[in-house]
Formats: C-alpha cells, structure tokens, sequence
C-alpha cells in the first residue's frame, strides 16, 4: 500500500492507503476524499481532479503528461508550477507519504 495525505484548502488532512498503481484521484474517490471530483474517470477529459503537489514531492510525481497542461487551463482553480491532474499521478512505491494539496475549487 502506498500512503497519500489529501490537505484541503481549508487544511484539514486526510490520509489514505492506495493500492500501488492506483492514481492520485482514483484513490481520493475511492476514500471519499473531499475536493476530487474525477468527473470523467481519470480519461484525461475534465480538470476536476486538479492539485498541488507538495514542493517537497514535485520532482518525484515527474512531469506533466502530453495534454495535461491543455485540460489544466479549463481548471476552476488558479493554476501553479506544482499543479497537476491527480488522475496522471500513479502511485508507485517512491511515492509512498506523497502529500498532495487540494484546490478551493473544482467545478
């Protein structure tokens, strides 16, 4: 299992043990995790899964996929260099502890 910790906007901290394999935004949806709301599945064709990686783990997430930046500008949130589609994150063990900061908004 790998460990993700979800920080809403408001702070709060929601951790949750991920299969390997597994993305970022499936796992929050699997864990009801507030602030992922993955509207098309993890196909890549919504930005409902936007976030922040953590500074401290944005080397280790690797960079954007071909297109993610295309689906990162219909983001309901401000966009910065740690923004990221939760659904291109997959969960490997160097990944194990990722904290990932969740926008104020999705939709």
């Amino acid at each position: 299992m790998v460990k993700v910790t979800y920080v809403a906007a408001d702070g709060t901290r929601t951790d949750v043990d991920a299969r390997e394999g597994t993305s970022v935004m499936h796992a929050a949806v699997t864990h009801d995790v507030d602030g992922i709301v993955g509207e098309c599945g993890g196909a890549m064709m919504c930005a409902t899964c936007h976030c922040y990686v953590d500074a401290d783990w944005q080397d280790r997430t690797g960079p954007r996929a071909e297109g993610e930046d295309d689906m990162l500008e219909g983001a309901a949130s401000e966009l910065t260099d740690r923004s990221r589609l939760s659904c291109q994150i997959k969960l490997t063990p160097d990944l194990n502890g990722l904290v990932v900061h969740l926008p104020e908004d999705q939709i």
